[in-house]
């Protein structure tokens, strides 16, 4: 075998070797670098090996190649070979010249194996097209970008330059007509004078203006073809451009390795990036607009309210907050971006920075809160909201159970309410009545003031046996402050000895006139105890309900009033909402006072969740932020963000109330503050079940306060008791009251190593009695004086080692040793001498001397006695004050 170099002969055959001839294709290769630098290579490609045989039929078989010594002329051609097949079988004889010869392994390769490597050749030939026409592809598309931008600065630049040859033309024809007028003023002196012009000047002046006027054509005409030309489409570059700095430059020809370290060693310019061509576009422009000025500020319309921070007024005026900062520091102001505003500097930066101000007030959110009034056409029949009130004890709970056919009272700690219930009982007519139960303790007047502001109707049940009561003649005050009707229910009327008629009397007093004595008072003989006169109840109720006709708008929005507060575990603020208008449905967004959020849940007085609540329905609501104060209104709004600035506002208002900034103080306000600051305070934490609650305890403690002592609520919330309301407790020395609720074990440990007291109540008059006592305790003690006797100094002797001794004698009462006395003198106190230690009679130390008998008495450094002075004898009693 031999290859394309080296030829060998067989000599034991007559034919000729097989040869294997190489078949070399050249070609062009771009190679691309990075920052735009590309080489054009020339590639090489050989053929695989083929295998032929000459004399045998088929292809020509190529040239074998010359010695690398000598270079040979060119064979002849060869005839043409026959197809290289194996030669045939023949049958093995014996022969006496020995075995037979090997077979030629020159002729192994067949004719699938010449086929398998040509069709490998033509694809590599195939690949190595595909990737050359991608390599094209890829450089005309990056020579069309850099024409683009080539094409895009030359038109720039024939922009820049035909203004420019527009303003040389202008300022050329300026100077030609100053150089007209030139000559025209002095042809004009020239005739004046009456000297003729020289002969040469004229034809040299017009020859001038004919040339001025023939350069000013020219230069037009220059002009004229210059801005022509400049409006033709531009030419296409010429072949033989020069390259320019930022070009690439192509390379052709082979890469050789001188080229290669060159790249590498960065001898070649770089290539100008589009990032950079852009960023210098910017630069150009910023250049150009600071040249031709500042932009021009839009003035927009702000609206200031009455406080506003720097932050907001910037974003207002869509303008950077280091600029307001900038503007405040040079009035000689420092703030910051949380700083706030008055209205009236906000007004003058805003105007400064020319816009227009638009002054609005804070309170302005709540404007449209709540919806218009109702038009008569959409109004439907509602329920009536009945409130119970009367007297504590007098058996409003069990009325209302009665009525309900339920047992509320058992559950009250105590037998009384201390919380404001909401029910809604269906009558066996199939109407349905809401009512609302109130406590009948003192303390709870403010929950009582709040049931009476809601109600439509008011059932005041009075007890047979006890008449008229305090909270009796409350309730009848509240009723007629909220102008409600009222109901006269007499209850306990089995018990013995109930006087109905003597109540009805003691309400005549209060101007409570009923039916029987001619008023218009609805007045009903019930017994909750044993459910006498029910009925009568009802249809009282009922009637006095179609008498009001009572109607709303169940297709708006919600509103209603917050009945009551509470803060529980596991479900968080709950709010007891009783809808007054409109439907309350699961999802809306509510604000209830300061508080905001999103109702995920209404549950009836039942337990059962609803999806909405209609008018007069009262409800549950879960969802708020917080615990909102009873009495608070609660209103749908359309989004969170007024709803959240409406919550803001009203707390902002109630953090600023207490201030009281700007007031004017008298004379006598100001010493009752100063007789204040000397009180003792009593420093409480209450921590009650609902807000409710609290709101009474937090009302009942501040009344038990006098001049000399006082209650001081350091915080009076919702929910049970924590670690931070002990920590409190212990910075302030206060005690923790729990109302209805208790201590989580974490509190209770941290309380009992902190020495913290936490006293537990569940009946509101007993948590009142333990306070009055404390405050009691810490009052001053009275001093009271209690009059012994007098006596009268007969004489006086001055005794060695003693000092002076008055001789006297008992003239009214006793005179005892160990009393205090004092010393008079013509009925004026001289001497107060504390206690009289030394009493004798004749020599004899006594303990007490009566009337008409004399003694001696010492007072030790008091020496200025003198004859007929009174000395008189008294005890000091301490008596403890109570409030």
């Amino acid at each position: 075998m031999t290859d394309g170099n080296e030829q060998k002969e067989t000599p034991a055959s007559g034919r000729k070797p097989l040869t294997l001839s190489r078949k070399t294709t050249s070609g062009t290769v771009r190679q691309s670098f990075s920052h735009g630098r590309s080489n054009t290579v020339t590639v090489e490609v050989r053929e695989k090996r083929t295998i032929s045989r000459p004399g045998a039929g088929g292809a020509a078989p190529a040239a074998a190649a010359a010695p690398k010594v000598a270079p040979a002329p060119a064979p002849a051609p060869a005839p043409a070979p026959a197809p290289l097949t194996p030669p045939p079988k023949r049958p093995a004889a014996p022969s006496a010249a020995g075995p037979a010869p090997a077979p030629n392994r020159t002729a192994s390769f067949s004719d699938e194996e010449a086929r398998r490597r040509s069709e490998a050749v033509e694809r590599a030939l195939s690949d190595r097209k595909e990737r050359e026409d991608r390599l094209r592809a890829e450089e005309e598309q990056r020579r069309a970008l850099e024409d683009a931008q080539r094409r895009k600065l030359e038109q720039e630049e024939a922009a820049l330059a035909v203004a420019e040859a527009r303003r040389q033309s202008e300022e050329e024809a300026a100077q030609l007509e100053q150089r007209r007028e030139r000559a025209a003023d002095a042809a004009k002196v020239a005739r004046a004078g009456g000297a003729p012009a020289p002969a040469p000047a004229a034809p040299s002046a017009a020859s001038g203006s004919v040339a001025g006027q023939e350069q000013g054509g020219d230069i037009l005409s220059e002009l004229g073809g210059r801005l022509k030309s400049a409006r033709r489409p531009l030419t296409p570059a010429p072949a033989a451009k020069p390259v320019k700095k930022g070009e690439p430059r192509r390379r052709e020809g082979k890469l050789t390795l001188e080229m290669v370290e060159r790249l590498n060693e960065g001898d070649d310019e770089r290539v100008r990036s589009l990032a950079a061509y852009r960023r210098a576009q910017q630069k150009e422009k910023e250049r150009r607009a600071k040249a031709g000025g500042q932009k021009e500020a839009i003035a927009r319309d702000v609206v200031i309210p009455e406080i506003i921070t720097v932050q907001e007024l910037a974003n207002r005026m869509a303008t950077r907050a280091a600029d307001v900062i900038k503007y405040l520091m040079r009035q000689g102001q420092m703030a910051k971006l949380s700083d706030e505003l008055d209205a009236d500097t906000a007004e003058l930066i805003a105007t400064e920075f020319g816009h227009v101000v638009k002054r609005v007030a804070e309170g302005d959110v709540e404007e449209g809160l709540e919806g218009d009034a109702d038009d008569p056409g959409t109004q439907a029949p509602r329920p009536p909201i009945v409130t119970i009130m009367g007297h504590v004890d007098h058996g409003k709970t069990s009325l209302l159970d009665a009525l309900r056919q339920a047992n509320v009272a058992a559950g009250e700690a105590g037998g009384i309410t201390q919380h404001i219930g909401a029910y809604q009982a269906r009558l066996p007519s199939g109407e349905s009545v809401t009512f609302l139960d109130t406590p009948g303790h003192a303390a709870f007047s403010a929950m009582r003031s709040r049931g009476a502001q809601v109600t439509d109707i008011v059932v005041l049940v009075v007890a047979a046996d006890d008449g008229v009561m305090p909270q009796t003649v409350e309730a009848i005050s509240h009723a007629k402050a909220a102008g409600v009707p009222l109901i006269v229910a007499v209850n306990k009327i089995d018990k013995p000895g109930a006087d109905p008629q003597k109540v009805l009397n003691e309400l005549l007093q209060y101007e409570v006139i009923t039916e029987a004595v001619g008023g218009d008072t609805l007045a009903v003989q019930v017994s909750a105890l044993k459910k006498l006169g029910l009925d009568k109840l009802i249809e009282a109720i009922l009637l006095q309900a179609e008498v009001l006709q009572l109607r709303a708008n169940p297709h708006r929005p919600g509103e209603g009033i917050v009945v009551e507060s509470k803060l529980e575990k596991g479900r968080g603020p709950v709010a007891t909402a009783l809808v007054r208008r409109g439907t309350l449905k699961r999802g809306d967004i509510v604000v209830a006072g300061g508080q905001w959020g999103r109702v995920r849940a209404l549950i009836n007085e039942n337990g059962q969740q609803v999806s909405e609540a209609g008018p007069a329905v009262p409800v549950e609501i879960m969802g708020l932020d917080g615990a909102p104060d009873p009495g608070d209104q609660i209103v749908v709004v359309e989004s969170e963000g007024r709803a959240r600035e409406v919550a803001e506002y009203r707390q902002r208002a109630r953090r600023n109330r207490p201030a009281g900034g700007g007031q004017r103080t008298s004379l006598e306000q100001m010493m009752a503050r100063i007789k204040d600051s000397n009180a003792k305070e009593l420093p409480v934490v209450i921590k009650a079940d609902v807000q409710g609650s609290a709101e009474a305890i937090q009302g009942a403690l501040e009344k038990l306060g006098t001049d000399e002592v006082r209650v001081r609520i350091l915080q009076a919330a919702v929910g049970a008791i924590s670690e931070a309301d002990v920590t409190l407790a212990k910075a302030s020395g206060a005690p923790l009251i729990g109302f209805n609720v208790r201590a989580s074990k974490e509190a209770r440990e941290l309380a009992e190593r902190e020495g913290v007291e936490i006293r537990y109540y569940a009946i509101i008059y007993e948590l009142i009695d333990d306070i009055r006592g404390v405050m009691s305790g810490m009052l001053a003690p009275i001093t009271r004086e209690t009059f012994l006797g007098n006596a009268e100094v007969l004489e006086t002797f001055q005794i060695a080692k003693v000092g002076r001794v008055a001789g006297c004698r008992v003239t009214e009462g006793v005179v005892r040793k160990g009393a205090k006395v004092r010393i008079l003198r013509d009925n004026v106190v001289i001497q107060e001498m504390g206690v009289l230690n030394t009493l004798k009679r004749f020599k004899d130390e006594v303990g007490e001397v009566f009337s008409g008998q004399e003694c001696g008495m010492s007072f030790g450094s008091f020496q200025d006695l003198k004859v007929g002075d009174v000395i008189e004898c008294f005890n000091v009693d301490v008596v403890q004050r109570s409030l």
